[in-house]
C-alpha cells in the first residue's frame, strides 16, 4: 500500500497505476469537469476504489472550471467563469518546475484523498500560485482554455507537471495511463529518463475516446517544439519515434506509435478507431474495452430493492417519487409544472452539432403534432452544456430555449453538472441519444439512464448495439446514414425517430403498462452487470496493464 492510498491494495491488482485526465467528475462540489470524459474518468476512480486498485489519478485543479452556465435576462444561455476555491484538498508540498517556451512555470500538487469522495486518490496540478506571473497562472485557469499556446500549455502541465510530481512524491508507477492524448508530454519526458523508446513503450498504455477531429488534436509540430511539449526530445528525434514527416502533428498518433497497446470505448468504436488510424504505421494495437458507469454511485438505491425483492408496486411507486423531484428543478428553473403520469422524454449530455440536439424536432409540423397531442401527452426535456466558444452550439441551445417557451411540457435547464444529470437520469421515463452515426464513441449517459429505469433510444452506435435487446429493454432509432448527405441523413433519422417513438413507445407507455414495467426492470437489470464500471477497471488490468 503506498502513503497516497488509504485502503489496502487487492494483489489481484498490485501493479501500480497513474491514470492522466484532463477532466475527473468526481463529485458536484469538485468543478473540474466538461463532460462524458470527465464522467467516465470519475467512475473510473470510483471503481478502482471499490475494487482497490494500485492506481492514482492525476489531473489538472481548474481554477475556474468549464465554465457556470446561467441564463441572460432575456433566458438565453449566459456564460460565466467564476473562480472556485477548494478547502478539502490536501496541499501535498510538493513544487515541481516545468519549462515552458523556455522559461521555468512552476506547478503545485493537491491531493483529493481516496476516502474524501471514495475514489483513488486523484492527485491535481495547479500553475496558479503565488511563484508564477500572471500569465503562467493562467494556465490551469479554464479547462480546454480557445487560446492554442494555453492549450498546449496545460497539456504540458498535465504530462510533464504530473510526471515530475510522481517522481517527487518517489512513486514509480509501472504503467502511465493517458485517458486521451492530453497528456502526451509525459511520453517524452519518460523518453528523457529512459533514453529508449521501447523502455517507454512498455510502460504506456493509451485510451482514444472519439472519431471527432476535436478529440483528436492537432497542432503545428515547430509550435509543440518551441513550448517544450516534446520535453528535451530534439524535432528530429520526434519525427523518428512518431513517424509524423509533415508540420501538423497529430497527439493520437503520436499516442499510437508511443504505446504498448491501446484501446477504443466500445466494440464500434474500436472497429472506426482501426480504420481511422490505419495508415500510421508500426502503431500499437487498438482493442476493445467498453466505457462503463459505476453503479454504487449513480444507481438509485430504493429502485434497486424494489427490484430486488420483485415488488413493482414498489418500482413503480418510486421511479414516480424521483420524477417529482426531477420536475421540482424544472418548475424551480423554468416556472412549468410536470406530471410525473406523463411519458418524460430527456435529451441531456453535452451540446454539440454532431449529437443533433434538435433532430425531435427535424420535421416541425409533426413535432408540433405530438406535443399537443392530448390522448398521448408527453413533456420533453433538454439539458447540457455547449462549449463555451462554439457558436453553433450556443445558438442550437438558444433556440431549443426560444421555441420551449412557447409551451408549457417543454423545458429546457441550465446547471448540467453532476448533480442535475443524476436527477434527469433518475426522473426520465425515455433517454434519447440521436449522434449522427459512427461519430458516437460510446455514449455513457445512457448507461447511468439504464441503472435508474429509464428506458434508452437511440441511434445503434456506440454502447448500445452491445446492450440493446430491441423493445425487450430498450429502442434503437434504425439509420441509414452512411454514406448521405448531412441533410438526408437527418431527414431519414428524424422520420424513424418519430415512427418509432408514435408507433411503439407512446402507446406502449399509456397503453400496456405491464409491458412497459417489464421493458424498464429489464433496462436496469441487463446493464449492471455488463456495464458497471467495476468490469471496466478489471478489464484494464488484465487487457492492457499486465500486458
Amino acid at each position: 500500500m503506498s502513503y497516497l492510498h488509504k485502503y489496502e491494495i487487492d494483489k489481484k491488482y498490485s501493479k501500480s497505476v497513474a491514470y492522466f485526465s484532463m477532466e475527473f467528475a468526481i463529485h458536484q462540489a469538485l468543478k473540474i469537469y466538461s463532460g462524458g470524459l470527465g464522467f467516465l474518468a470519475g467512475s473510473h476512480m470510483r471503481s478502482a476504489y471499490d475494487l482497490k486498485q494500485n492506481l492514482v489519478g492525476i489531473g489538472m485543479l481548474w481554477s475556474y472550471g468549464y465554465y457556470d452556465q446561467n441564463r441572460d435576462e432575456d433566458r438565453y444561455l449566459k456564460i460565466e467563469f467564476r473562480r472556485k476555491r477548494y478547502y478539502f484538498l490536501e496541499d501535498l508540498n510538493v513544487t515541481v518546475s516545468v519549462d515552458i517556451n523556455g522559461k521555468p512555470v512552476y506547478v503545485r500538487a493537491y491531493l483529493v484523498p481516496s476516502e474524501l469522495f471514495n475514489s483513488a486518490p486523484l492527485i491535481l496540478l495547479s500553475t496558479d500560485i503565488p511563484e508564477n506571473d500572471y500569465l503562467s497562472r493562467t494556465i490551469t485557469h479554464k479547462l480546454y482554455d480557445s487560446n492554442t499556446e494555453t492549450r498546449i500549455a496545460q497539456e504540458i502541465i498535465l504530462g510533464i507537471g504530473g510526471t515530475k510530481v510522481l517522481e517527487e512524491l518517489k512513486y514509480n508507477p509501472d504503467v502511465y495511463h493517458m485517458n486521451e492524448g492530453h497528456s502526451l508530454p509525459m511520453a517524452f519526458e519518460l523518453y528523457k529518463k529512459f533514453k529508449d523508446i521501447e523502455e517507454v513503450k512498455k510502460r504506456v498504455v493509451f485510451t482514444t475516446h472519439t472519431p471527432e477531429a476535436a478529440g483528436n488534436e492537432e497542432h503545428d509540430i515547430n509550435l509543440l517544439n518551441k513550448m517544450g511539449f516534446f520535453s528535451e526530445t530534439s524535432l528530429e528525434e520526434v519525427r523518428t519515434i512518431t513517424g509524423v514527416e509533415g508540420e501538423k502533428f497529430s497527439l493520437t498518433v503520436g499516442a499510437l506509435k508511443i504505446s504498448k497497446i491501446a484501446n477504443g470505448v466500445s466494440k464500434i468504436h474500436s472497429d472506426v478507431a482501426n480504420e481511422m488510424w490505419n495508415f500510421v504505421d508500426e502503431r500499437c494495437d487498438i482493442i476493445s474495452i467498453t466505457n462503463a458507469q459505476n453503479r454504487k454511485y449513480w444507481t438509485d438505491k430504493g429502485l434497486l430493492k424494489a427490484l430486488d425483492e420483485h415488488e413493482d408496486f414498489e418500482l413503480e411507486a418510486r421511479k414516480k417519487h424521483l420524477k417529482r423531484l426531477l420536475f421540482d428543478e424544472v418548475a424551480n428553473q423554468t416556472g412549468k409544472m410536470f406530471d410525473p403520469d406523463i411519458l418524460t422524454i430527456v435529451w441531456a449530455r453535452r451540446f454539440a452539432e454532431y449529437k443533433r440536439p434538435g433532430l425531435l424536432k427535424h420535421d416541425l409540423q409533426r413535432f408540433e403534432d405530438m406535443i399537443n397531442n392530448q390522448k398521448y401527452p408527453i413533456q420533453i426535456i433538454w439539458a447540457g452544456k455547449p462549449y463555451p466558444f462554439d457558436a453553433q452550439a450556443i445558438n442550437i441551445f438558444n433556440e431549443l430555449n426560444y421555441m420551449a417557451r412557447s409551451y408549457k411540457n417543454i423545458a429546457v435547464l441550465i446547471g448540467y453538472e453532476l448533480d442535475l444529470s443524476m436527477k434527469l437520469k433518475k426522473g426520465s421515463d425515455i433517454w434519447l441519444n440521436t449522434p449522427r452515426v459512427t461519430r458516437e464513441a460510446s455514449g455513457t449517459s445512457g448507461m447511468s439512464a439504464a441503472m435508474n429505469g429509464a428506458i434508452n433510444l437511440s441511434i445503434a452506435d456506440g454502447w448500445h448495439p452491445e446492450f440493446c435487446r430491441e423493445g425487450i429493454n430498450s429502442f434503437t432509432i434504425p439509420t441509414e446514414g452512411r454514406g448521405l448527405s448531412i441533410e438526408e441523413q437527418d431527414r431519414l433519422d428524424n422520420k424513424n425517430l418519430m415512427d418509432t417513438l408514435e408507433n411503439k413507445i407512446i402507446p406502449l407507455y399509456y397503453d400496456n403498462k405491464k409491458e412497459w414495467l417489464n421493458v424498464k426492470k429489464n433496462s436496469i437489470s441487463d446493464v449492471i452487470p455488463a456495464f458497471d464500471s467495476g468490469r471496466m477497471v478489471h478489464e484494464y488490468y488484465t487487457l492492457m496493464y499486465n500486458k
